[in-house]
């Protein structure tokens, strides 16, 4: 089975956990609709609902690499999938689960732009 996924922070191309994306086929770039906030915890960004748009891009995976990216995101516990609207179809996005952690906001919704 295959799913769209919206990745927004290291799974970017470029960034540091993109390997998991290596097999897979990026679809394009997207800006979601202003219903998030994009947080910035270090290594790893976080987004939460809010009225913020986030930048990305989506991908085109496989069960494996889901699986692989659910391990990487710690789903349930850290993160939970929700799905969203694309060009491209409906995709999964990760969203934090412990607002308490929160507390640098990227107002721009782009993980890029954190500085």
């Amino acid at each position: 089975m295959q799913h769209l996924v919206f990745v927004y922070g290291t799974l970017r191309y470029g960034e540091c956990n993109h390997h998991l994306l290596a097999q897979s086929s990026c679809l394009g770039n997207h800006t979601t609709a202003p219903v998030y906030a994009l947080y910035d915890l270090g290594a790893y960004p976080a987004v939460i609902e809010g009225h913020s748009a986030i930048v990305g891009e989506v991908y085109h995976v496989d069960e494996e690499t889901l699986a692989q990216l659910d391990l990487l995101e710690d789903v349930p516990v850290l993160y939970r999938r929700e799905r969203i609207e694309t060009p491209f179809g409906q995709a999964w996005i990760y969203l934090y689960q412990d607002i308490s952690q929160l507390n640098v906001s990227i107002s721009s919704g782009d993980w890029r732009q954190k500085v």
